[in-house]
């Protein structure tokens, strides 16, 4: 496949896929449905989650902001008009788990990771419309996230608090991870955050907080393996966790940009050594068919179960080799993992008469497929807590981009 062929299937898919599947999901009393079944079946009643909603902010922002379409500008803020009403603490400050379907807060935990995702969606917000209320919500957040969650003694930030700001002793994000201090899923993604603020609000003292970020994840996060550690206690011990191989991939590419983002030339020097061992770390679950597996256990048993986020940021994580760090097989192998996508995982939107009814949405990915690679995981939704349009159409954007930016 030449790069045009690959760039022009991509934005198909895009335009034609991913982002019409979301606009469908628009609830027209406010905000977006919070679940969508594997079959399309819209869950109408079902909790609505603080990441879903973010991410739908983000993804028809950054959708706007390259294509142009006010269809994606409306949609980013019918997203945030619900979640500034629903999903912000009115007392406390920060933002809740969770809410109903009709807007009541349900998980009013503050997680770290919520906090950061709201700053990443508002700030990308805020790039295209200039509001200034919008870029006064990402940076309130910011000043939470430093004066509640930073650990100033050890380092880094806890992963999540109560209500109140006060201790939690649950703190584990989902029911897969464990209950720990601090997390490197968390770090990353405000790293991730806090870079996208700084593009648009460039503070010293969020400048301070991210490239402290960025040197944290290279000193604490990637083990000398290459692989990153997942779970941590408060003084940064490493406890017990699988290695992720989609979180490995995605931070090779992610933890450059972000350096990048700083605009600091010995900084992105610094990084890219750390970058490409995550990215040779990542592409170890590479298999056969030029899918990636989902993780290996510390007992040496792999999950090769085949998830749509791994597999997009496979792409993103070899494009990112290609390109950046003049790594031949970079294209190939994304090239190769977007074709097992195509295979795999895409619904697409053409309508049959057995689900012509507008409650079946269609388009958008499977959540994945099985370990044999053929079998689609139907067990797990098309759009819900965690199944979201960010690491699908980021991967379209990157694609889209990655050609044309210097």
């Amino acid at each position: 496949m030449d790069l045009v062929a690959f760039r022009e299937e991509v934005l198909a898919e895009l335009e034609g896929d991913i982002l019409p599947f979301w606009l469908s999901l628009k609830d027209p009393d406010g905000g977006y449905f919070g679940e969508v079944k594997s079959d399309g079946t819209i869950s109408p009643d079902a909790p609505r989650g603080e990441i879903l909603n973010a991410r739908i902010i983000w993804s028809f922002s950054a959708a706007y902001a390259a294509l142009g379409k006010d269809s994606y500008l409306s949609a980013a803020i019918h997203a945030s008009d619900w979640f500034l009403s629903h999903l912000v603490d009115p007392v406390n400050g920060g933002v809740f788990w969770s809410a109903s379907a009709y807007g009541k807060p349900l998980d009013t935990k503050k997680q770290l990771y919520s906090q950061a995702f709201a700053i990443y969606a508002f700030s990308e917000l805020y790039k295209v419309t200039e509001d200034k209320a919008v870029l006064e919500v990402a940076t309130g957040l910011f000043s939470i996230i430093e004066n509640k969650f930073r650990d100033w003694a050890n380092g880094g930030y806890i992963e999540a608090l109560s209500e109140d700001f006060s201790p939690l002793e649950d703190m584990s994000l989902s029911a897969h991870d464990i209950n720990a201090d601090k997390t490197m899923n968390s770090h990353l993604h405000l790293m991730e955050a806090y870079a996208n603020l700084y593009s648009v609000w460039p503070d010293p003292s969020l400048k301070e907080a991210l490239i402290e970020l960025i040197k944290l994840t290279c000193e604490k996060i990637i083990s000398p393996s290459g692989h990153l550690y997942l779970y941590f206690s408060k003084d940064w011990a490493v406890l017990p966790g699988a290695i992720s191989y989609g979180h490995d991939i995605e931070t090779s590419w992610l933890l450059l940009e972000c350096a990048m983002a700083v605009g600091d030339a010995l900084l992105i020097d610094y990084v890219k050594p750390y970058c490409l061992a995550l990215g040779a770390a990542g592409n170890e679950g590479l298999l056969p068919d030029g899918s990636m597996s989902y993780e290996l256990f510390p007992d040496g048993e792999a999950d090769s179960s085949r998830q749509w986020w791994v597999q997009a940021e496979t792409v993103v994580g070899n494009l990112w080799l290609w390109k950046y760090h003049s790594d031949p097989e970079g294209l190939p192998r994304a090239i190769s993992c977007w074709n097992w996508i195509k295979a795999h995982l895409l619904c697409h939107s053409e309508r049959s008469e057995e689900s012509s009814s507008t409650s079946i949405l269609q388009g958008e990915w499977y959540w994945g497929t099985l370990a044999d690679g053929e079998t689609p995981d139907l067990a797990n939704p098309k759009a819900g807590f965690w199944k979201c349009p960010y690491h699908n159409a980021r991967m379209c954007l990157e694609a889209l981009k990655i050609f044309i930016d210097p």
